[in-house]
């Protein structure tokens, strides 16, 4: 299916190592666009008029019985309802397996405990609209290209987006959506470089 473009009533850059966050009626359409190419977001949605409700990745696996984000998905929240659909799609790789980085990540992993990370950042959008002090659910992540080898196990390579490349997804409730541009910079995940996204709501 092509999608005609529809007027831009707001457009939003996330530069890199931060988070931005959006509210969306009902029918209106959100494009990610990854404006230099090879770089993650990290995507959560809450439903506004019950901050108790948000996109679940692990209901998302149960409720699709897959691991894989295509295009005519729903974004199923924790109580089962679809809060998005996800309607266009020019890279066809995407993780909603892994957490967002966060303290912890950089800490344990790398020896670093200032180093920007998604959880925070996703946190600080969020609070824009209240929801700062909700936890921070698992995130879709956006971009990210993660492959199972031979023996099960996940190994991370560098994103198949390009500059330019985008994903859209369409509002079934009033609903909150923040992004993060992934603060990996340390392995793979963005290609080395963490860059900035784009947000367009239509």
């Amino acid at each position: 299916m092509v999608y005609t473009q529809r007027p831009i009533k707001e457009e939003i850059t996330i530069p890199p190592y931060e988070g931005r966050s959006v509210l969306l009626k009902p029918g209106e359409e959100l494009v990610i666009i990854d404006v230099d190419g090879k770089q993650v977001g990290d995507f959560v949605c809450f439903n506004r008029n019950d901050s108790n409700e948000f996109v679940s990745p692990v209901h998302m696996r149960a409720s699709l019985s897959s691991i894989r984000l295509q295009v005519g998905d729903p974004l199923y929240s924790n109580k089962r309802r679809p809060l998005m659909t996800f309607v266009e799609d020019t890279v066809g790789k995407h993780d909603f397996f892994f957490p967002a980085c966060d303290y912890y990540r950089y800490k344990v992993d790398y020896g670093s405990e200032d180093h920007p990370n998604c959880h925070d950042n996703l946190k600080n959008a969020l609070e824009a609209y209240g929801l700062g002090n909700k936890p921070v659910p698992d995130p879709i992540n956006l971009f990210m290209n993660n492959v199972l080898n031979e023996v099960g196990d996940y190994e991370i390579r560098e994103p198949l987006s390009q500059p330019g490349d985008y994903v859209r997804l369409k509002a079934l409730e009033e609903v909150v959506v923040a992004c993060s541009t992934c603060s990996q910079d340390m392995a793979p995940v963005n290609g080395w470089n963490v860059t900035s996204l784009k947000m367009q709501i239509s």
